[in-house]
């Protein structure tokens, strides 16, 4: 899992472009052979050629007409293979597996682990492992790899490509990759020991049973299978920064057509703010029932669109062929579309509750930075870690109307940090913070806040209590929920400064500066609880609300777990290690009671599933369990 923490029109467009550019270039050329050996034509004959460019001009205009009068149908014949144009909010931060800490990004497309995650069925299946055996004992786990496997640059993919990723990418303390939590077992946070036997067979070896290891294994959020031909001299050498060359290495200034994967697709292309360009990888493995290699798409435009409504406006003419694959749909959008499904020929689908989550969170780290300056201004930090403080700002915040207003009644209000899909999930019996701002004034004023004349919330010092609060400016919901809450903090005293930025800055200052109040994000879920062990345990590189230091970061002192961060790690250990699923379940309840009762954040309201794609796109899978809306990219066609 990964926090959200998500000039030319279309990719037929700019095929056009490309082609009349062309055609443009045969034409100079003509004239310029016609100056050469001709004389300068007739006034008759000026005339024949206005007659037939009108003729041809009036015949354009009339196929515009007869499609709708939408020029992205007019495609190019010329242009060869299938292609699926979408779109993302935001550009892609790495192309580094181990440096990722965000969704989407670009290994949706390019790569794949031992295992998969059926979306519909939430069911693991074989992958780049075609089997695998468990002992007895649970201690020992065995994958055989697929034969003929290869890497997207022809090498084979091997057992040697296995144990490199385990053991000298993810295992390696000097490299601070977000799949460690999800595959470290233990208190002792011990990594399964993984060896091969032989090219097609490796062997994991665990100090203890782990339940959750073969979805740690599992495309697209457990651990991705990297190359270890293409990296492993990167491990051997350090920068000038004293870290290691790989964590440097295939970054978004990097070629992308020089990364090696072994998705579906590969990387052609990257135009920073504008779009990357994915190809069919001719090594992928798959192939259909008939035998037919996979995927059947030939060519893939991610075009970086931050702002949602102009999304909305290339999708309505015909540039984007699905809107919604990575965060479900706006609410205010369906009733809009649903109108126009017929017309537009496309469809939206409802895939229930999404199954990611959206939270609020106050910075509560006490540590301080390599200059001995503390991470949060000890004020604002004394208000942040009072749980009297953050139950307040809970009752205060009006979820109902934040559905009924943004999401149209269409969301789904959450008091778990586990997603509704999965068998873990408890629907009742959790402390659930309704609308009651008198409840939340009552609470500050028992926890010795105080309200001067103007009804301005002081602390009991008399200071104003003021803070910043950030969001992701390129989700417009997200946004305006944002813009409500500090209205509904303003009605209890508090001062919020509001302030939405970049994507990528807000994860800048979350996982690295550390240099925020408040935020609002989200995080994507699924069925195994142990899949966000990087967001919930206190080493957890996505741990945002108190961040431990990371590898290669900049040293921070006094760091220390809360005694709630060190019984959710107990409980992460524990039902990690238990087999039972009945008792699992009631360890997973208690972690659910235990975030309800103690607030490290606070849950909003969720999406529902709703994506809206072209009827010429066949052969997709849609739930609100996956991440990704198209996560079966490999088998969806186009239709001509």
């Amino acid at each position: 899992m990964s926090a959200q923490p998500n000039g030319v029109g279309s990719g037929e467009s700019e095929r056009s472009q490309k082609l009349e550019e062309n055609v443009e270039t045969r034409r100079h050329g003509d004239a310029e052979r016609q100056t050469a050996h001709t004389s300068p034509p007739s006034l008759s004959t000026q005339n024949s050629l206005h007659w037939r460019f009108l003729l041809l001009f009036g015949l354009v205009c009339l196929t515009f007409l007869l499609q709708g009068c939408n020029l992205s149908n007019f495609r190019v014949r010329a242009a060869q293979g299938s292609q699926l144009v979408i779109s993302t909010v935001t550009d892609p931060n790495t192309f580094n597996f181990a440096n990722k800490n965000t969704f989407p990004n670009v290994f949706l497309f390019t790569s794949e682990g031992l295992t998969s995650e059926n979306g519909v069925t939430g069911a693991i299946e074989p992958a780049l492992a075609e089997s695998w055996k468990i002992s007895a004992d649970q201690k020992q786990v065995v994958f055989k790899l697929r034969s003929g496997l290869k890497w997207s640059d022809g090498e084979p993919l091997t057992a040697d490509d296995v144990v490199f990723t385990y053991m000298d990418i993810v295992a390696n303390p000097e490299i601070p990759t977000d799949a460690k939590e999800g595959i470290q077992i233990g208190q002792n946070k011990a990594f399964p020991i993984v060896r091969k036997l032989d090219n097609l067979t490796v062997e994991f070896t665990l100090p203890e049973p782990f339940a959750p290891l073969l979805r740690a294994t599992a495309g697209p959020d457990g651990v991705l299978i990297q190359p270890k031909h293409a990296l492993e001299k990167t491990l051997n050498t350090k920068g000038a920064d004293g870290n290691l060359k790989f964590l440097s290495t295939w970054g978004t200034d990097t070629n992308p057509a020089q990364v090696v994967v072994n998705g579906p697709f590969l990387m052609e292309s990257y135009t920073a703010g504008q779009r990357l360009v994915f190809r069919r990888n001719p090594h992928y493995w798959r192939k259909d029932a008939k035998g037919t290699p996979l995927p059947y798409i030939d060519r893939i435009i991610w075009k970086v669109t931050e702002n949602q409504d102009v999304q909305l406006l290339k999708f309505r003419s015909g540039d984007l062929d699905a809107i919604g694959d990575i965060r479900p749909l706006r609410p205010e959008y369906v009733s809009l579309l649903k109108r126009e499904e017929k017309r537009g020929n496309f469809q939206i689908y409802n895939g229930g509750p999404w199954s990611g989550t959206l939270y609020l969170s106050f910075n509560l780290n006490k540590a301080k930075n390599k200059n001995g300056k503390p991470i949060v201004d000890p004020i604002k930090s004394r208000w942040f870690n009072s749980l009297e403080f953050r139950q307040a700002v809970a009752y205060a915040i009006d979820r109902r109307k934040i559905n009924n207003n943004l999401y149209r009644g269409l969301g789904v209000t959450q008091n778990s940090p586990i997603s509704v899909q999965s068998p873990y999930f408890v629907e009742k019996g959790l402390k659930v913070y309704d609308y009651n701002p008198d409840k939340a004034r009552r609470l500050l004023q028992q926890a010795g806040f105080k309200y001067n004349t103007q009804k301005q919330l002081l602390d009991s010092d008399g200071n104003r209590v003021r803070f910043t609060l950030l969001t992701n400016s390129n989700n417009l919901i997200r946004v305006a929920i944002g813009a409500q809450i500090r209205q509904d903090l303003a009605d209890i005293g508090m001062q919020v400064d509001y302030t939405p930025i970049n994507f990528n800055v807000l994860i800048e200052k979350t996982s690295t500066s550390r240099d925020w109040d408040a935020h609002i994000i989200g995080f994507t879920g699924g069925v195994e609880p142990h899949a966000a062990s990087n967001l919930w345990m206190s080493s957890g590189a996505s741990h945002a609300f108190n961040l431990k230091q990371q590898p290669g970061q900049s040293p921070i002192y006094g760091w220390e777990a809360s005694e709630t961060e060190q019984e959710i790690d107990r409980l992460f250990i524990a039902g990690a290690r238990e087999l039972d699923e009945t008792k699992r379940k009631a360890i997973y309840a208690q972690f659910q009671k235990l975030v309800q009762e103690q607030l490290p954040v606070i849950h909003l309201v969720n999406d529902r599933a709703l994506i809206a794609v072209r009827n010429r796109v066949e052969g997709l899978k849609y739930t609100g369990l996956p991440s990704w809306g198209l996560w079966n990219i490999q088998e969806l066609k186009i239709r001509d």
